[in-house]
């Protein structure tokens, strides 16, 4: 059940680090540790730049999910850029269309408990992360 949301632009670079403040912010809240409050800011703040880099821009929507007795902070990154015609091979360690590592997705994929990715060329990506406490 969702009993909290938010959403913020991901548009720039000072963005960038709002998306990491609210995400540390939203973690904290929650009750995460220390150890999950870094992997939920490491994760946020890979797809927050590739909304900015490589999706020209977009948002991001923090929620707060309950289900029984469990807790989870999900964010959902979206942009209307021009989408990942590969997402398999974008999920793979070292790929990259830019100057960078190629370990955004994968990295995130990994930092995480819930990973959903949905991209169209032309259409732009959504990816939606979570974790649970």
């Amino acid at each position: 059940m969702l009993i909290k949301a938010e959403t913020l632009p991901v548009r720039t670079n000072d963005d960038v680090v709002h998306v990491r403040r609210a995400t540390r912010n939203w973690s904290v809240e929650l009750g995460f540790s220390l150890v999950d409050v870094t992997k939920m800011v490491t994760a946020a703040s890979e797809l927050a730049r590739n909304t900015v880099i490589y999706g020209g821009g977009g948002t991001v929507r923090f929620e707060k999910v309950e289900e029984g007795h469990r807790r989870a902070l999900r964010l959902i990154f979206e942009d209307q850029g021009p989408g990942i015609p590969d997402i398999g091979q974008a999920l793979k360690d070292g790929f990259t269309t830019g100057n960078g590592l190629g370990l955004g997705l994968s990295g995130a994929k990994r930092l995480v408990n819930d990973f959903d990715i949905w991209s169209e060329p032309g259409r732009g990506t959504r990816v939606s992360i979570g974790r649970w406490k």
